[in-house]
């Protein structure tokens, strides 16, 4: 599937052109000399298995009204972000400056490096950990991948269920590792093994 309105691949500083940006504040900086070389797939839904609200973009900038839901009670106070949020149908929004840390990943290891907020992309997708996700999104974010594969040295997709195995569990299993890397036509062993056959990358 095309998107509609194809992603430029053009960069002013760590901002892609051509998406909206909704500036988040939680982010900082990267440590000195960090090789940004991973892209981490995640998913959310506020509430759960809502869609089509403002109430993630609300969450990332700090301005979700805690008493809105009774599952806000759960987060309350949480400072996270993520670079990139795909909604179901593929609308792209940006919080963080790429060259800039996001909070996504948390405690985290893969490819034998810790914390990798550090050095990698976070992305969220706009779904339900285990509940299929939508051709748009699979569109974007296959040319979200190359647009950021022409800024940075990307050498691996992961899902955060991959480099935080037993505390994460999204993107989850209705998440189509095959139909990205088939998208992407990238080597096998730049994605998790446990979706491709067993021949990908191990944390």
């Amino acid at each position: 599937m095309v998107l509609e309105t194809p992603i430029s691949g053009r960069w002013q500083g760590g901002w892609l052109e051509g998406v909206r940006h909704c500036p988040s504040p939680n982010f900082g900086p990267r440590p000195a000399h960090a090789l940004i070389d991973l892209i981490v797939v995640h998913s959310i839904s506020l509430p759960p298995g809502q869609y089509g609200g403002p109430e993630v973009e609300q969450l990332f900038t700090n301005q979700l009204d805690w008493q809105a839901h009774p599952y806000f009670e759960q987060i309350r106070g949480a400072e996270v972000s993520a670079h990139f949020f795909i909604r179901r149908d593929g609308t792209l929004v940006q919080f963080v400056d790429t060259d800039q840390r996001a909070w996504h990943a948390g405690a985290s290891h893969w490819c034998g490096r810790d914390n990798r907020n550090d050095d990698s992309i976070g992305v969220e997708l706009e779904g339900l950990e285990g509940d299929m996700f939508e051709a748009p999104q699979y569109a974007a974010l296959t040319e979200l991948c190359q647009a950021l594969a022409q800024r940075y040295p990307i050498a691996h997709v992961a899902g955060h269920e991959h480099i935080a195995p037993g505390r994460k569990c999204d993107p989850g299993p209705g998440f189509d590792w095959a139909q990205l890397q088939q998208g992407l036509g990238w080597p096998i062993g730049c994605f998790p093994d446990v979706t491709l056959g067993g021949s990908g990358t191990q944390g």
